[in-house]
């Protein structure tokens, strides 16, 4: 554990160390850099979310430059704003590659935005780094996927609130906004439910748009829903700001959460920052990274981006973890590989291990996704998350579901000679690319 809590320390250093190595370096000329790309929405309805892994990313550059930048040249970042708009991502994508000349992409959140980019970053042979969770049925050779699939999240939440720990639910609400993460995921939680005996009669999915505002008739309905004499959960895959009306609404109607517990999926503490938490006390969230973990790895973390940020109140949470993990893969495959050259970099970033934040290391494995423990979190007052349940070890990303008829017997593995997102281990073929 010493060895690791060196490790962090040394990664997140500052100051001193930072100027002694700008003095002992010989002087780097401005065009002298490796661009980073930076691909996030700074405006529009998932501005609430990712405007913060935009910081994180100037963060993890900048303090990667106090340590003498990479390969003997500071990094520059280059941020667009793609503002929520799908196709917009796309545009945005092929000009930092084509116009900026960016070594990598970290950015998008949404699944529907990475759908849009796949093209692009296959085309030009880039590597982007995706920092959210998703829905899986998928593997990009050029995609290096650090959030969770949904073995690393999904599944273990509905599993904790199945057990007599979690309540012993025995109905469920799959309420998302309306686009492929949400609906991806829920057809494997059905799947995935009916598996483990839960009649069809007892699972209700509702969808709704980006930005969805009026939320009384469906805040009504899983009341009604839960009204049924067995003991009710919600499984929110609602996206962006829309969650701030949602939860207003259950609060509305007395909906607590020893009545009806909602575990989400993309509500974390940057969005909980502008919620008033109270009436959410003891709702849960499912995520790989609290805010709350108790080690001296987060600690450094929390303390180095609160100076950077000059802001004591700023927070942390999960997608930001999942960026620094994947930043620091992609700095230490440059520095195996002696190159940026992508390439290089998908060949030597396979079996790289780097610190995570709640006091372990993360690896990245053939499939391009990642180790990671699953934490379930119990909303507080203050906004953060108390872990009421987590893994014992680390899980492995599985990017093919297993319950799933079309995807059971797909396999991802991008090292030579197999190279291959969907190799089907019943035919002994590959399907050829990597997504559905």
């Amino acid at each position: 554990m010493r060895g690791i809590q060196t490790t962090i320390r040394s990664l997140f250093a500052a100051g001193a160390l930072a100027a002694g190595l700008s003095m002992a370096a010989p002087a780097m000329a401005q065009d002298d850099t490796i661009k980073v790309g930076i691909l996030h929405s700074l405006s529009g309805t998932m501005a609430i979310s990712e405007t913060t892994l935009k910081d994180t990313m100037l963060f993890l550059i900048d303090e990667q430059n106090k340590k003498g930048g990479l390969l003997g040249k500071k990094l520059e970042a280059v941020v667009v704003d793609p503002a929520s708009d799908w196709p917009l991502f796309a545009e945005k994508a092929r000009e930092l590659i084509e116009k900026d000349k960016v070594a990598a992409v970290f950015g998008c959140w949404t699944s529907v935005s990475r759908k849009s980019v796949l093209p692009v970053f296959e085309e030009l042979n880039n590597l982007l780094f995706y920092p959210v969770q998703y829905e899986g049925e998928e593997s990009q050779r050029n995609v290096f996927y650090t959030g969770a699939a949904p073995n690393q999240q999904a599944i273990p939440a509905v599993d904790y609130l199945m057990s007599e720990e979690g309540g012993s639910v025995k109905r469920w609400v799959l309420a998302g906004t309306d686009y492929v993460y949400p609906q991806t995921t829920n057809k494997i939680l059905q799947a995935y439910l009916e598996s483990k005996g839960v009649a069809k009669e007892d699972i209700m999915v509702n969808y709704t748009p980006f930005g969805h505002s009026d939320w009384q008739t469906i805040v009504t309905d899983i009341k009604n829903f839960g009204s049924a004499g067995k003991k009710t959960a919600v499984v929110s895959t609602v996206n962006g700001d829309a969650n701030v009306p949602f939860y207003k609404e259950l609060a509305n109607q007395g909906i607590k959460a020893e009545d009806i517990p909602v575990v989400a999926f993309s509500v974390g503490e940057e969005e909980l920052a502008g919620l008033d938490t109270a009436p959410l006390v003891g709702h849960l969230t499912a995520w790989n990274y609290f805010q709350s973990v108790d080690v001296p790895e987060n600690e450094a973390f929390i303390a180095a981006w609160k100076e950077y940020t000059k802001n004591p109140k700023r927070v942390t949470n999960d997608p930001m973890e999942a960026h620094v993990i994947g930043f620091n893969m992609w700095v230490k495959a440059v520095e195996k590989a002696g190159t940026t050259d992508p390439d290089a970099v998908i060949d030597a970033i396979i079996g790289v291990s780097v610190p995570n934040l709640s006091g372990g290391y993360s690896t990245m494995m053939p499939n391009h996704h990642i180790t990671k423990p699953v934490l379930i979190g119990e909303i507080q007052t203050d906004g953060q998350m108390e872990t009421v349940w987590q893994t014992s070890g680390l899980v492995v990303g599985d990017e093919w579901s297993d319950y799933l008829p079309d995807s059971k017997d797909l396999i991802s593995d991008w090292r030579a000679p197999m190279s291959c997102g969907n190799f089907n281990v019943a035919t002994g073929k590959c399907g050829g690319k990597g997504v559905n």
